[in-house]
């Protein structure tokens, strides 16, 4: 009936887990050419040379600079006195001092070796970075990097409005590529056999060559605790060659996301790649009672990122294993 209050329902449902040995098996669906198809056509996608260098949260007011390695590139981020931020190289243009260990002070960066002072305006041939700030990343745009056609801003997925979510990043960082971090997240069947902890009966039930969008369409049980779970339809896309966005468009919790972003830490074509993952979580629910859990959001936070560094802790066991396999030829994809 129009107008009708929907019919409440509660977010749990109670599921008894099938012993992990006779779970049916995923690896006749999990077809390595399938995977590597996807995979090619993420990174076929224009990045426009923009990489994601952390949370937004840790670049608030601070007296100390945010520094990382991007590409091999080093890179300081600062906020200026009225909240505008601030990225360049992060040599000192003098003689080289690392700014990362800097301060700031009102605004500006000053160099900790001799004093010299940067207010984010081109000085002394150090020229800023473009950059991007879109409420829960940071983004650089590093063009010398990435080699491509820069875009004006970076290719940021569609996320639940802020005043109506709850959001938490983690990092961590691993041995591998990028693209090794993409194939995970390009490889849905792994879920229930590798995270049997996290995750129940799933099941791809739409892939790249079976829909009309370049897409792997999942059901699947988030556990929660015991037999409760939470069940959902999560939709996996790659808008960039270095992003994966896990889209729940049904069931509890839909239009969350889950944006994992592959930054590489080391320069193109390293002995031994170093590869950062950024993982955004960005929840919202209809539910009344979600206005609690925004309310209570820095405490969930570190929830969230501790169930976020659970799955890592596996998955980046993965994506090292593929670089390995995939540098000593012996990768069978």
């Amino acid at each position: 009936m129009n107008g009708a209050r929907r019919r409440w329902s509660p977010p749990l449902r109670v599921r008894r887990a099938p012993r992990w040995a006779t779970q049916p098996a995923t690896w006749r669906r999990a077809r390595p050419a399938l995977i590597a198809d996807a995979l090619r056509r993420a990174a076929a996608r224009p990045s426009g040379n923009w990489y994601v260098v952390g949370s937004s949260r840790d670049l608030g007011a601070r007296q100390r600079p945010y520094g990382r390695t991007v590409a091999g590139v080093e890179v300081v981020l600062w906020r200026t006195s009225d909240g505008t931020l601030r990225a360049g190289p992060g040599e000192c243009p003098h003689l080289g001092a690392p700014l990362r260990d800097s301060r700031v002070v009102c605004g500006t960066l000053m160099c900790h070796w001799h004093g010299l002072a940067l207010d984010g305006s081109p000085f002394a041939g150090w020229e800023p970075f473009p950059l991007y700030d879109d409420g829960v990343l940071v983004w650089v745009r590093l063009d010398r990097a990435g080699g491509e056609e820069p875009l004006e801003r970076p290719v940021v997925p569609v996320r639940p409005t802020p005043d109506g979510a709850v959001d938490a990043v983690f990092t961590t960082a691993g041995r591998c590529e990028p693209e090794d971090v993409v194939a995970n997240r390009l490889d849905p069947w792994h879920g229930s056999w590798f995270h049997p902890y996290a995750f129940v009966g799933l099941k791809v039930v739409e892939t790249p060559e079976e829909g009309e969008d370049d897409s792997f369409a999942v059901d699947v049980s988030f556990k929660v605790a015991g037999r409760l779970v939470v069940p959902v339809r999560a939709v996996f896309t790659a808008p960039e060659p270095r992003t994966v966005v896990m889209h729940i468009t049904d069931g509890e919790g839909t239009g969350s996301v889950v944006e994992t972003h592959a930054t590489p830490i080391t320069a193109p074509g390293a002995t031994h790649p170093r590869t950062a993952v950024v993982e955004a979580v960005v929840a919202s629910s209809d539910r009344r009672g979600f206005a609690l859990a925004r309310a209570a959001a820095p405490a969930l936070r570190p929830l969230m990122r501790r169930t976020a560094g659970r799955l890592w802790r596996d998955d980046l066991a993965y994506a090292e294993r593929r670089w390995s396999l995939r540098s000593t030829g012996r990768f069978p994809g």
